[in-house]
């Protein structure tokens, strides 16, 4: 059998336009398989297969009443996600528009995320309460606005005094872009979720909020139970040593 004509099909006959248009195609599909993975978008995915098939089957098996009632679904499922998923098409689409897509997150250096880890460790030993929101694909500029423009590169040091419970900031959270400190002080937006435990307070709530909204790392240190958490697309992780703070986070900025 000959190359060109494996599975009965002409190789030879493929243009350069049909391979670039194949290529680009494959690499959105890629690209937006990313964007929704670890989100709410991915067992809602899962779900409209089944539901597909299921029409399907109704379909062949001549079950008229089942099949009218997913056509009907079907028919409207669109309009159903965009009212369910605001928040993850939001992002999705501001990840997009700012080159998300097709470029990889803004440079962290390693010495940025060390220095971040060391800021949490001390002030978790302290009960020191914090909130530092690592920005990656999605802008936090509007978010930045609300604080206090700071501009300086990141230390344990700055961050240790930006949260000291003496100082007007320490309340709010710290915008963190590239390598340097873009704001203290912000306001973010609190979680709806109404499953969240009762023991964890605004920070964690702000943390959640936020993450749900962006794709940025968000981590949160508890000064009542000098405890560090992350937070990673509105799913919290809690309890971290350092060791595993490291990881999480090193993982997280890899995704």
């Amino acid at each position: 059998m000959e190359i060109p004509n494996l599975f009965g099909f002409d190789f030879t006959q493929i243009t350069w336009k049909e391979i670039l248009d194949f290529v680009l195609v494959s690499f959105v599909y890629y690209r937006l398989i990313l964007l929704v993975k670890g989100t709410r978008a991915v067992p809602v995915m899962y779900g409209l297969v089944l539901v597909v098939l299921l029409y399907y089957f109704s379909s062949e098996l001549g079950l008229t009443t089942l099949n009218w009632l997913l056509q009907n679904f079907l028919g409207s499922i669109f309009l159903i996600i965009i009212i369910l998923f605001q928040a993850d098409i939001r992002k999705g689409l501001a990840a997009v528009g700012t080159g998300g897509l097709f470029r990889r997150d803004r440079g962290v250096h390693e010495k940025t995320l060390e220095e971040i880890v060391r800021a949490l460790t001390a002030m978790a030993q302290m009960r020191v309460g914090a909130l530092i929101v690592i920005e990656k694909t999605v802008p936090l500029g509007d978010v930045g606005e609300r604080g206090i423009p700071i501009r300086g590169e990141v230390t344990k040091e700055l961050l240790m005094t930006i949260f000291h419970p003496n100082t007007p900031l320490h309340d709010g959270a710290v915008i963190i872009q590239g390598d340097k400190i873009m704001a203290a002080g912000c306001v973010l937006p609190l979680t709806t979720d109404p499953k969240l435990a009762s023991q964890y307070g605004t920070r964690h709530r702000a943390a959640i909020g936020i993450s749900e909204e962006t794709d940025a790392v968000v981590t949160v240190v508890s000064e009542e139970r000098g405890s560090i958490s992350v937070v990673i697309d509105g799913k919290l992780v809690t309890n971290l040593d350092e060791i595993r703070l490291r990881r999480v986070i090193r993982n997280a900025w890899a995704r």
